[in-house]
């Protein structure tokens, strides 16, 4: 598999997991909205869950990326995962619906899961977890 192969596969790996991610977040809006408490926070943690295993499910799917790449990702997706395991070991609601959101967070932009893999794509191998 070439470079840009592998780039492509990790990416929609992300893509999909991310997608997963909002999946479980919808749902639990909607459990809320319904009035279901106990649905809403099941599914929050269903997120938090998935994003917890996130940095540990892409090990094999970043592999094939280049050492400093592949060092770059996984910080990136660790820093993901870190703060949605310090939620679940929490139990907080708050903090699993939080997951992913600046404080300056507004409705309809894109969250910082999405930010990160816009930008894992767009740098490629050479993305950098922290930009000057």
């Amino acid at each position: 598999m070439t470079q840009k192969e592998t780039l492509a596969s990790v990416i929609s790996w992300l893509r999909q997991r991310h997608e997963s991610v909002m999946e479980a977040e919808r749902q639990a809006l909607a459990r809320l909205d319904a009035g279901d408490t106990p649905g809403y926070r099941t599914l929050m943690r269903q997120k938090a869950e998935l994003l917890a295993a996130m940095s540990q499910d892409a090990k094999q799917v970043l592999a094939d990326l280049p050492g400093e790449a592949r060092f770059n990702f996984s910080l990136a997706l660790e820093n993901f995962s870190s703060s949605a395991r310090t939620a679940l070991q929490l139990d907080s609601v708050f903090y699993m619906s939080a997951l992913l959101y600046p404080d300056d967070h507004v409705p309809g932009q894109p969250d910082n899961l999405a930010l990160c893999v816009d930008r894992m794509e767009r740098d490629g191998v050479l993305f950098a977890t922290y930009q000057e």
